[in-house]
């Protein structure tokens, strides 16, 4: 059996990591969730926009708990399953809205 992967179908991001991201993490799936937010702080600007380098320091966990916080997450600034998912869940939907304008 052949299992294909890919980062993105039909705009829905890559699935989980399966680690949590935090300080300290780096890659790409770090630089995805920081692409990911900086278009989700468009929308929310409470969020601040963050740099995409793949490096999850301490303005990327900034911007972490403040996304928790918005949307009534547990604020410890770690990115594991059920933020990442509501990261996307959030992004796919602010980048939709962005396509229509």
């Amino acid at each position: 059996m052949y299992i294909n992967e890919t980062e993105e179908i039909s705009g829905i991001p890559s699935s989980y990591p399966g680690t949590a991201l935090r300080q300290g993490s780096s890659g790409e799936k770090v630089r995805q969730m920081q692409r990911q937010l900086n278009v989700i702080a468009g929308a929310y600007p409470l969020i601040p926009k963050i740099a995409e380098d793949g490096i999850f320091g301490p303005r990327t966990e900034e911007a972490v708990r403040t996304f928790q916080k918005v949307f009534n997450l547990t604020q410890d600034g770690i990115v594991g399953f059920n933020t990442w998912y509501k990261i996307s869940e959030i992004y796919v939907g602010v980048s939709r809205i962005a396509e229509l304008v």
